[in-house]
């Protein structure tokens, strides 16, 4: 990827109710199914949530990915974050920052996930 070509998104994990330790479990198993997208993944810094053992950036569920404008990357990262949803039993959110535009994806209806989605992957896609 260029410089150029290369578009970022802040994720950013919620978990309702998960303790330092789950909201690390929750990012990794995110951050390994990222991974198979062919994108750039980073930790991102942070404060360090109450409770945890280290100052591991990412277990305060944030995750900096850098992926090509071009090819169709974004819609991919998108569903894969909303399929990733779909499977978790708590109530969690994630939510994607691009250029200081923010979505916040959760448990919804497919309609209204499909809706918000689409509306986002129009204006970065």
């Amino acid at each position: 990827m260029t410089e150029s070509d290369t578009r970022r998104a802040l994720l950013h994990i919620e978990a309702a109710d998960a303790d330092a330790e789950e909201l690390d479990r929750l990012a990794r198993r995110l951050r390994a199914e990222l991974g198979e997208l062919g994108v750039d993944l980073r930790a991102v810094p942070g404060e360090v949530p109450p409770g945890a053992k280290a100052a591991d950036p990412v277990t305060i569920g944030s995750l900096m990915v850098a992926f090509s404008a071009a090819g169709g990357v974004f819609p991919s990262l998108v569903e894969t974050l909303r399929e990733w949803l779909g499977r978790q039993a708590g109530r969690n959110r994630i939510k994607i920052t691009i250029d200081g535009d923010t979505v916040e994806l959760e448990r919804a209806t497919t309609a209204q996930r499909q809706q918000l989605i689409d509306a986002f992957v129009s204006r970065h896609g």
